[in-house]
């Protein structure tokens, strides 16, 4: 043990560093000390498993627990029958047009868009935490956060994608090996089949283990994102006029706001035809259908292996998408249909069949999961756990919520109304979500809803000082919304295959 004559020095310098030195070790050893309690005390618990799937480009509507008769997830909504739904989950934005990186950065770290953008080597993850507490840990599918921060966050890893998006049909995955090392990418089977079998070779493989450790099993996939390309059992699982358009469709988006011809907006020609949104919708819910049936297979397995009833799965996606809501394709705006994705949280201590709207963000997980399973949050974490909203001990975690995509939008919604605004055009919507869940009549424009605009800038202007955004709210220069969609110009990324092309990009292969 330390000397105590130390504290008698005469010089006080030496006084001061040596206490700061004492604090720090005595910090270290207190939370060395937490964690060797914790992991003590649950000697005689049975810690749940955690099975994450995460799907790519889902909005929150596109599942039939959603109350969407069109779609068939019989598993996911089983999960949500089981367990809790979250209607109102957001992803907080991008500042960038690949959404998924800053999402997958916030989900896995616990940190709001401006404290972690889509960085995360160096930054502590869920996963790299959970082992500190005997969790195994297993990742699968995209990983579009960089190849060293994949090593440092998971124990083991099979079948993993680096990057955005592939096409679905050939997918270039790495293997990682005993040394926590991604091997060189080889092109392999269609996305869904691949990743789901490597998380069903994982389970197995614990299975004939001695399961002493619970598993974290992290599976994302790259489906339902583009290209469109269903696998042929699903190709003609939905007519391509089955499923209506949505009912906040437009041919084109009434005034420009960001680049028009960023890549998802590229996906079909302009104007946006209904013919052609429809059969988007019909391919988009044919991959999610491919989801849901291996959904059902991970579960069959783990019941199969008696890890079911002590296993907590969540279900969400990384951000949602347009497909053809106010005219536009993708998810570079700040709409509900782009900004709400699924989430759904089933198994061991949650209750069954409950319904919230509760404002949350996907990085309200991290902390959800350490309060959940009784261990300390990290400090840093900007996420709130939800587990009194789950547990019904409250309604709500926070009463309002911020997103923003880029320099140019900025939104804030509260339980009833949404203030969407853009600075360089110096252009403003109100909603209603109450009544007007689809964003289609804007009030900002309304005299009789001034003060409501007044209100809600208020707390825009707030949230905005809160998260450390630096988007200057009020610039001095504004550019124009209006544009010419003739100028805008299709061109077709390397990952679409000849089939998409034939349909979709008709002028480039003619």
């Amino acid at each position: 043990m330390y000397d105590l004559k130390i504290f008698y020095f005469r010089n006080v310098k030496n006084q001061t560093r040596i206490l700061m030195n004492l604090k720090r070790r005595f910090s270290y050893l207190l939370i060395v000390g937490v964690v060797l309690f914790w992991t003590g005390c649950q000697k005689t618990v049975v810690k749940p498993n955690i099975l994450f799937i995460f799907a790519d480009d889902q909005r929150a509507d596109a599942l039939g627990i959603a109350s969407n008769p069109f779609i068939r997830t019989p598993h996911i909504d089983a999960l949500a029958s089981e367990g809790i739904h979250f209607e109102n989950c957001y992803v907080m934005g991008g500042h960038h047009g690949a959404i998924c990186a800053p999402s997958r950065a916030m989900l896995l770290s616990g940190k709001s868009l401006f404290h972690v953008y889509d960085r995360l080597d160096g930054v502590l993850t869920l996963p790299d935490y959970l082992t500190r507490f005997g969790y195994e840990t297993f990742g699968t599918g995209k990983w579009h956060n960089g190849a060293s921060s994949f090593q440092a966050t998971f124990q083991r890893g099979a079948q993993i994608m680096l990057g955005g998006m592939s096409d679905h049909f050939n997918v270039p995955v790495r293997q990682m090996d005993e040394n926590r090392i991604l091997g060189e990418a080889e092109e392999k089977s269609f996305s869904t089949d691949l990743f789901a079998d490597a998380a069903l070779e994982f389970i197995e493989d614990y299975s004939k283990g001695s399961k002493q450790n619970p598993f974290f099993c992290y599976i994302a996939f790259t489906a339902p994102h583009d290209p469109r390309s269903p696998a042929s059992p699903y190709k003609n699982a939905y007519g391509d006029d089955e499923i209506p358009l949505p009912k906040n469709f437009k041919p084109l988006h009434p005034f420009q706001f960001d680049d028009f011809n960023v890549r998802d907006e590229t996906l079909a020609p302009w104007p946006r035809t209904p013919e052609l949104i429809q059969s988007s919708l019909a391919e988009y819910y044919a991959l999610i259908q491919h989801i849901d049936d291996r959904v059902g297979e991970l579960i069959a397995r783990l019941k199969q292996h008696d890890l079911f009833e002590n296993t907590l799965i969540i279900y969400a996606a990384d951000n949602g998408l347009a497909i053809g809501s106010h005219g536009l394709l993708g998810k570079q705006n700040l709409y509900e249909h782009s900004m709400k994705v699924p989430l759904i949280i089933s198994g061991p201590g949650i209750p069954k069949g409950e319904t919230t709207k509760a404002l949350v963000y996907l990085y309200d997980l991290f902390p959800t999961l350490t309060h959940y399973l009784n261990v300390p949050t990290p400090g840093g974490i900007d996420g709130q756990s939800l587990m009194k909203v789950i547990n019904k001990e409250e309604n709500e975690v926070r009463s309002s919520l911020y997103t923003a995509y880029r320099n140019t939008i900025r939104a804030v919604r509260d339980e009833e109304w949404k203030l969407i605004r853009y600075p360089q055009i110096d252009h403003t919507q109100l909603y209603n979500l109450k009544n007007d869940p689809n964003e289609i009549h804007n009030l900002a424009t309304d005299p009789v809803h001034q003060s409501k605009v007044n209100d809600m800038m208020k707390l825009l202007k707030f949230h905005h000082q809160a998260t450390d955004d630096t988007l200057n709210l009020t610039p001095s220069t504004l550019v124009s919304k209006d544009y010419d969609y003739k100028t805008l110009k299709q061109t077709p990324d390397k990952w679409q295959p000849a089939s998409i092309l034939d349909k979709y990009f008709p002028e480039q292969t003619n």
